[in-house]
């Protein structure tokens, strides 16, 4: 099996938000707010889930690698480059 190149981002995440949405990239973070509480993990899912579905690729592929009780979190994204990333992301 070969191995999916991982690209990590660091992602500024703000729960508690009215809808779920992508504010942008600032200083090579990126901002998104989610719906759901940061509570019992359920921003961490709706987190996951929003960012499979705005990049097109299944939720398998996305991890939270550090910052799971934080606003701040480094995410690994696996099958997409970079800058498929920041563009995908600005399209929602």
């Amino acid at each position: 099996m070969v191995e999916k190149e991982q690209v990590k981002i660091m992602a500024r995440i703000q729960p508690n938000a009215s809808r779920n949405e992508v504010l942008g990239f600032a200083d090579g973070v990126l901002h998104i707010r989610i719906a759901a509480p940061p509570i019992k993990g359920k921003a961490n899912q709706e987190l996951i889930k929003f960012l499979s579905d705005i990049l097109g690729i299944s939720k398998s592929n996305l991890t939270i690698n550090q910052g799971l009780t934080s606003k701040r979190k480094v995410i690994s994204i696996s099958g997409l480059t970079q800058n498929q990333i920041i563009e995908r992301s600005q399209k929602q």
